[in-house]
């Protein structure tokens, strides 16, 4: 691949959704793009709209855990390597199906999400800081919020 000049011309984007997402195998597999030529990788995260084709409302403790796991791969991964996230929010998983969770119900997440990577991490007084910044009394991260 790197005699071909691609690894020059593109940046691969690694995606995964899920809340318990192999660091592991994330990391090898950017190892890989590295031996391939690739000098930078972005990484692919959801705030919203991964977790059901007709889901109406925001998990946000998925979301957060997806975002853990990135930090995770990134912790492990050459501190060189990773150019960006790509926080996605996922309107339709294809363009027969209903809408998933519109954005004004994913914007905790979307807050929470965004404040973790920041912070490389998420506490209880980030939490605070997000309940803070929207207006809210109480963010409901393993239930839906009411």
């Amino acid at each position: 691949v790197s005699g071909s000049g691609v690894p020059q011309l593109v940046q691969p984007m690694i995606w995964d959704y899920a809340a318990d997402l192999d660091v592991e195998s994330k990391v090898h597999l950017i190892e890989k793009y590295r031996r391939c030529g690739f000098s930078k990788v972005w990484f692919a995260s959801a705030f919203k709209g991964a977790t059901g084709v007709n889901q109406s409302l925001t998990l946000i403790g998925h979301h957060l855990k997806n975002h853990l796991q990135w930090l995770k791969v990134a912790s492990n991964s050459p501190a060189d390597v990773l150019e960006g996230i790509a926080l996605t929010g996922w309107q339709r998983y294809d363009h027969f199906s209903v809408l998933c969770e519109l954005l004004p119900v994913a914007i905790p997440s979307l807050a929470v999400c965004l404040q973790a990577l920041q912070n490389g991490g998420y506490s209880e007084k980030i939490k605070e800081n997000v309940e803070k910044l929207l207006g809210m009394s109480n963010l409901e991260m393993e239930t839906f919020m009411r």
